[in-house]
C-alpha cells in the first residue's frame, strides 16, 4: 500500500530555523489549489494498482489552508485513487493559526490525525526560533483537540536550543507525558547556513547551538520515553505501542508514495521524482496541461532519477537504520545479492564493537548510543 503527501507552502511567518519551501504569503491560495487539483488528476497513475492508506498534509502551514479547500482536494484524491477504508488523513497545524470551530470541521471531513508545531511550552525558546505563538497558544490547542475528540495527535518537540536548560527541557517532557498524548515527535536543533537562524548565529545576534548539550537533552528525552512506556521507533519518533505515525512510516518502509505541490518528492520503488520548489513555475508548468509521465527535458514541473541497485542498497541502509526494527541482511542478499549483505555485514564490524549497533539474529540495529550517530553511520556503510 501506498501514501500521498500534500505540500502547502503558505505560511504567516518564516521560522527562524526552517529549511523547507514556504511563503510568507496567501495571496496564491487559490491559483494555487487549482494547479494542485490538476496534478492529482494527471498523476492518478502513479501509483498504479496500489491502494492508498494515508493522506497527509503537510508544509509550511497546512492549517492556513480554508476548510473549503482542504474539503475539495479530499474530494479529488477520493475521485481518482483507491483508498482503503478509514485512511490515515494527517494535518499539520501551528498553534496560532487554528481554532476549535476549524477543528470541528477538519474532523467532519474525515482528517483524523493531527501533528501541532508545539516546538517548547516556553515563550523564551519560541523567541529564539522565531516562532509566533506562545506557551499559551500551544496549551489551548491541546486542550481544544481534546474537546473535539481528535484520538490521533502527535506534539512536535525541539531540543538543542540554546535557551533550553535541561530543567527546562525535562519541563516541556512533564507537560508532553501530562497530556495523554500517544505519539511525540522531537527534532535536535539543526541550524542550517541558509537559513534566518543561520544567519543570525553567524552575525553574532544569536548564541550558538552546543552540541554537548544536544546530546544531553537527547539522552534525557530517551530515558524519560523510555520511563513512560514510548517506543523508540525511529530516530525523531515517540510512540505508545500500536499510536506509530503510519504515513512517516512509509517513508522508513521503503514503500510507496505520491507527492503533490511545489517541492515534494515521489517515489515509485525504482525511481524518485520531485517537483519545481517554486511556486509560480509550478503554476504555470502544470496549468500548461504537461503530461507528468512525459520524457521530455524541458517544460516538466518536475525533474525524475531512475534508481541503481546501489542507489536503493544505499537508501536502505539509511532508512532503516533510523527505525528500531533495523536493517536485515536476509532482505539486502534477496533484494540486491550475496555481495551486498557480505558487504554490509563486514563494514558494520567496527559499530557492533564500539557498542553504537547490535545485533539481533539476521537484523543490526543502532543503539541509542549509535542513534546520535546515525547519518554518518550509513554513509560509512553506502556504496
Amino acid at each position: 500500500m501506498a501514501g500521498i503527501y500534500i505540500h502547502i507552502p503558505f505560511c504567516k511567518s518564516k521560522c527562524a530555523y526552517c529549511n523547507f519551501f514556504s511563503l510568507v504569503s496567501e495571496k496564491k491560495i487559490v491559483e494555487y489549489v487549482d494547479a494542485l487539483k490538476k496534478e492529482l488528476v494527471a498523476r492518478k497513475q502513479y501509483l498504479g494498482n496500489e491502494k492508498v492508506k494515508t493522506i497527509y498534509f503537510g508544509g509550511g502551514t497546512p492549517s492556513l489552508l480554508p476548510v473549503k479547500y482542504i474539503d475539495e482536494i479530499l474530494g479529488i484524491v477520493n475521485d481518482n485513487f483507491d483508498l482503503i477504508s478509514n485512511p490515515e488523513i494527517t494535518l499539520e497545524a501551528n498553534p496560532d493559526t487554528i481554532n476549535k470551530e476549524q477543528l470541528f470541521d477538519l474532523k467532519s471531513l474525515g482528517i483524523n490525525r493531527i501533528s501541532v508545531g508545539i516546538q517548547s511550552f516556553h515563550d523564551d525558546d519560541l523567541k529564539y526560533l522565531d516562532r509566533k505563538h506562545d506557551s499559551k497558544h500551544a496549551l489551548q490547542i491541546i486542550d481544544d483537540l481534546k474537546c473535539v475528540g481528535f484520538e490521533k495527535l502527535t506534539l512536535d518537540l525541539i531540543y538543542g536550543i540554546p535557551t533550553l536548560t535541561e530543567e527546562k527541557w525535562n519541563k516541556n517532557l512533564d507537560i508532553f507525558f501530562s497530556t495523554g498524548i500517544s505519539h511525540l515527535s522531537a527534532y535536535a536543533l539543526t541550524v542550517e547556513p541558509k537559513t534566518i537562524l543561520g544567519q543570525r548565529i553567524e552575525k553574532g545576534d544569536l548564541q550558538d547551538v552546543s552540541e554537548e548539550e544536544t546530546v544531553r537533552h537527547y539522552n534525557i528525552l530517551v530515558e524519560r520515553t523510555k520511563e513512560n512506556g514510548f517506543e523508540h521507533y525511529e530516530i525523531s519518533n515517540f510512540a505508545k505501542p500500536g499510536c506509530r505515525s503510519q504515513h512517516n512510516s512509509i517513508y522508513w518502509n521503503d514503500e510507496n508514495y505520491l507527492g503533490l505541490g511545489p517541492s515534494a518528492h515521489s517515489y515509485d520503488g525504482n525511481s524518485r521524482q520531485w517537483n519545481v520548489s517554486n511556486l509560480t513555475k509550478y503554476i504555470q508548468l502544470v496549468n500548461a496541461d504537461i503530461d507528468a509521465d512525459t520524457d521530455a527535458d524541458m517544460g516538466r514541473y518536475y525533474e525524475k532519477e531512475i534508481l541503481s541497485k546501489e542507489d536503493k542498497f544505499n537508501e536502505y541502509v539509511m532508512t532503516s537504520l533510523r527505525t528500531s526494527w533495523g536493517c536485515n541482511v536476509e532482505k539486502i542478499e534477496r533484494d540486491y545479492g550475496k555481495s551486498y549483505s557480505d558487504y554490509f555485514q563486514k563494514n558494520v564490524k567496527k559499530y557492533l564493537e564500539s557498542g553504537e549497533m547490535l545485533k539481533n539474529f539476521n537484523t543490526y540495529h543502532l543503539t541509542d548510543k549509535g542513534m546520535l550517530f546515525a547519518d554518518g553511520i550509513a554513509a560509512e556503510l553506502f556504496l
